[in-house]
């Protein structure tokens, strides 16, 4: 342990997206435009469903803190994506580098979890409907939130376990704009590629056999949609179309990324910006703008609630 603690590398160099500075510009006003709208749109919907009664439901309570998990996502990497567009030195402390890790991990391994709630509360409502307000129930509905962040704990620390005792003595230049395990663990001094693909692995199986099961929970959720046409059920069809959607946007880079580590492709660095910054930035859209007419008209709502009461606040002279 002394001679790890000897050897181990300070700092990592973090080579970015582009070294282009004209690039670099226009990904530094387009990421504070995307990071921006992201913080404002999830914001809103956990403003509008906290203050409208109507919407303390099961299905927007684990949207609202679906925004929740988004806005962190966003940001464990992205304020220094965007700051280190100006720096001559784009660096990373190994405890930030670690925490980066940590916290990546926390906030994909629990929005997995709460998409897989999500799509039971969809099942239950559409498939079980006589039996929804008793299976979805207060107590219910917190303990699958707790449930999401207690799995993401849990695997974000098994990553680490592992990460955080390995040697590193250099090199210490991470292909990236953000500190990720598949190109973290290749620095590292010792020849790891069996049990690092085993443990990176680990995370796009998880991902994976997670896909599948959501593909197969909508896909079952739909069929039973398709043999009763009503206007009911075209607003179900809708709103688990929204959330497929998202799925989708969610777990294609993650499975790409984790179930063949140690790739050297451009495309990583694409698929890490998707879903960090993208992903994020569309759910509230998704949610909304396209499909829940509830959630806009709520918003509404709230936005004359707001200028009303600024209106009725009485001018002072001084």
């Amino acid at each position: 342990m002394e001679g790890f603690n000897h050897s181990r590398v300070s700092e990592f160099v973090l080579l970015g997206l582009t070294d282009s500075p004209q690039l670099q510009i226009f990904l530094f006003v387009m990421f504070s435009v995307f990071y921006l709208m992201t913080m404002l749109g999830n914001c809103l919907i956990l403003l509008t469903v906290l203050s409208t009664p109507h919407l303390h439901s099961p299905m927007y309570y684990l949207l609202s803190n679906l925004s929740l998990i988004d806005m962190c996502l966003s940001s464990f990497a992205t304020p220094k994506m965007i700051m280190d567009f100006f720096a001559q030195h784009k660096t990373i402390s190994f405890e930030g580098c670690i925490s980066q890790i940590f916290f990546l991990h926390l906030f994909t391994g629990t929005e997995i979890v709460l998409l897989i709630s999500m799509s039971f509360d969809r099942y239950i409502a559409i498939c079980k409907p006589l039996h929804y307000s008793s299976i979805m129930s207060q107590r219910v509905c917190v303990g699958l939130v707790a449930t999401s962040w207690t799995v993401g704990f849990l695997h974000t620390m098994s990553q680490l376990a592992f990460t955080l005792y390995l040697p590193f003595c250099g090199p210490n230049v991470v292909d990236s704009f953000f500190c990720d395990l598949p190109l973290v663990i290749q620095l590292a001094c010792i020849d790891i590629y069996v049990l690092g693909i085993f443990m990176i692995s680990t995370s796009g199986v998880i991902a994976l056999v997670s896909f599948l099961l959501l593909l197969t929970s909508y896909i079952t959720v739909l069929v039973t949609i398709k043999d009763h046409s009503s206007t009911g059920s075209s607003k179900a069809f809708s709103t688990c179309t929204a959330h497929f959607i998202v799925v989708l946007m969610f777990f294609r880079p993650c499975i790409f990324i984790y179930v063949w580590p140690f790739t050297d492709f451009l495309v990583d660095k694409v698929l890490s910006v998707f879903y960090t910054i993208f992903t994020p930035f569309l759910n509230p859209l998704v949610y909304t703008l396209r499909n829940q007419e509830e959630v806009k008209t709520a918003m509404r709502k709230l936005k004359n609630k707001l200028l009303n009461s600024n209106k009725a606040t009485p001018l002072h002279c001084f």
